[in-house]
């Protein structure tokens, strides 16, 4: 059977801090359009699939040309409704979680997700990390850090500081870029296993993986995606593009 591999973007129309963000246009596109655009520039990606609850966000997608899948609206999280997709379709083996809220992701950067699960056997899942040296970076415990060992799999994910500086000045950090690489069995094994303690005391599901054994593969790059959470952020994204 054909082993293709699939970039998911999951889309929901209710957000908490902005609803309907996936729809909202800038340069006569929305950004749930930029984000597919950006995906289909990766190479070596067979499809791109939008992932929605919301018959708004699944009419916008159409209207565009993209790939799109209705999906329950009672997940939790967007790697339970990628689960869902890549269920049904047996011919994809590998899947790229594109957050639907960065339209201004590398390319390039999800091309090294890819690599990191499709050409690594040991690899369950692959991720992002960046190198941060702002110290309210560090601190912050939107950002996410993470450690990793010296052949970059990924040892934890914590919401503070780590690892601990004993001695100052002997330790890098870097911060966590939302955007994962899973091979199929390991996405349907980490949505069905339990939440494990860590998990629910840091809130972070990529733990979960950690806790049950699974291999998280780390690459570094050198810039991050600005994300869309609020209407400020939409508004220097405007500007950014220039509408």
């Amino acid at each position: 059977m054909e082993k293709q591999t699939a970039i998911i973007i999951p889309a929901r129309y209710g957000s908490s801090r902005l609803e309907g963000k996936p729809l909202l246009e800038a340069c006569g596109k929305p950004i749930i359009q930029w984000v597919w655009e950006k995906g289909c520039k990766c190479k070596g990606i067979d499809r791109v699939i939008v992932a929605t609850d919301d018959e708004r966000i699944f009419n916008a997608c159409k209207k565009f040309g993209a790939e799109v899948e209705m999906t329950s609206t009672e997940h939790k999280s967007g790697s339970d409704r990628i689960a869902e997709v890549a269920g049904r379709h047996p011919e994809i083996a590998y899947i790229i979680n594109v957050q639907g809220d960065e339209p201004l992701i590398e390319p390039a950067n999800i091309e090294l997700v890819r690599k990191g699960v499709v050409e690594d056997d040991r690899a369950d899942i692959s991720t992002l990390v960046r190198e941060i040296k702002d110290e309210a970076e560090i601190n912050n415990p939107n950002l996410v850090k993470c450690v990793f060992d010296l052949n970059g799999y990924a040892m934890y994910f914590s919401r503070s500081k780590i690892p601990y500086e004993r001695n100052t000045g002997k330790s890098k950090f870097y911060g966590h870029l939302g955007i994962y690489g899973y091979k199929k069995e390991a996405l349907f094994k980490m949505t069905k296993l339990e939440q494990t303690p860590c998990e629910k005391a840091e809130s972070l599901e990529q733990l979960r993986a950690l806790q049950n054994g699974m291999k998280i593969k780390v690459a570094v790059v050198d810039n991050a995606p600005v994300g869309i959470d609020t209407m400020e952020d939409f508004e220097k994204f405007k500007q950014l593009v220039g509408g």
